[in-house]
């Protein structure tokens, strides 16, 4: 299977559908009037899609196990034709499109079963994914949105060239690949002074996203924090709240990490850990969705 070990648990949910096609009325009558031989038809239906749904890891060998906390299941009749609509909906880290679209595919069956002694000519139909919602799908409105950014490192190694930047290139990398402009990559030393007149600097620039990275452990001369938090007109706590828990998922150290956000004026500064491992892991568990921010700031749209 596919490792989803870097996603973060959304709401996510898929809407599929299947139709039935009968040959005559007298069949849709007899769903409808509950006179079916074999049983309560649409009843009977509605539970073996239940049980698909959660089954499905186990008949989909690329599918993962995963919390199913909804399913939905409805019936429209039209004429000759009864379609079947399936809602699911989890927390977790992957869709449900499968799930939703294989509980749709067992409930067209047990409705074929229970019709075909009494409708030779029933055909199944359609079965097709009508709408996911969570993950990817909500996350492509963030990707044009056109933003700037810059990312600076602080360390005294790096700066003096006797260390190689690895945490500031991936994040720029990353950036870039979400669609943001990358217009600054600087590297500065543990200085107070010197990475306030960068913020300083790239705020006056109109840069929307700065990221900082090191600085934020535990040393002496880890000092990012102090440096930025006087200069911001509004800190985010919520921001590295929820990358440290993110990490803290991962590996036990996170913590430690000192890191914080907040606005100044129109940019968003982001100060994050130093380590490659640590830089990944802000930007799995904030982006892209931390660029909302653009969307409400203000009470306006970006």
């Amino acid at each position: 299977m596919i490792d989803i070990t870097h996603k973060s648990n959304t709401l996510r949910i898929a809407t599929a559908q299947a139709i039935v096609a009968t040959s005559s009325l007298q069949t849709v009558e007899a769903v409808i009037n509950k006179t079916v031989p074999k049983g309560d038809v649409l009843e009977i239906a509605r539970a073996a899609g239940m049980f698909a749904v959660k089954r499905t890891s186990d008949m989909i060998p690329d599918c993962h196990p995963l919390p199913i906390e909804s399913t939905k299941i409805s019936y429209e009749i039209n004429g000759l034709e009864i379609k079947v609509i399936i809602e699911v909906k989890t927390i977790y880290k992957t869709g449900v499109e499968v799930e939703a679209m294989h509980g749709a595919s067992v409930v067209a069956l047990t409705l074929y079963d229970m019709l075909k002694p009494i409708d030779k000519g029933i055909e199944i139909q359609a079965i097709r994914l009508v709408e996911k919602k969570g993950g990817k799908s909500d996350q492509k409105k963030y990707l044009d949105m056109g933003l700037t950014a810059a990312v600076v490192v602080c360390s005294d190694s790096v700066s003096a060239g006797l260390n190689e930047d690895k945490s500031g290139k991936y994040i720029r990398e990353k950036l870039q690949s979400l669609g943001l402009l990358v217009e600054d990559y600087s590297i500065v030393p543990d200085d107070a002074d010197a990475i306030r007149q960068k913020a300083e600097d790239l705020c006056k620039s109109g840069i929307q996203v700065i990221i900082f990275t090191g600085g934020t452990g535990l040393s002496k001369r880890d000092i990012t924090p102090e440096a930025i938090r006087p200069m911001l007109d509004r800190e985010m706590e919520g921001i590295m709240e929820t990358a440290r828990s993110y990490g803290q998922q991962r590996m036990p150290f996170s913590m430690l990490s000192r890191g914080i956000a907040g606005i100044k004026g129109k940019s968003l500064i982001l100060t994050f850990p130093g380590s490659l491992n640590a830089a990944k892991e802000y930007m799995d568990a904030l982006f892209p969705h931390v660029l909302h921010v653009f969307n409400v700031m203000d009470g306006a749209g970006h």
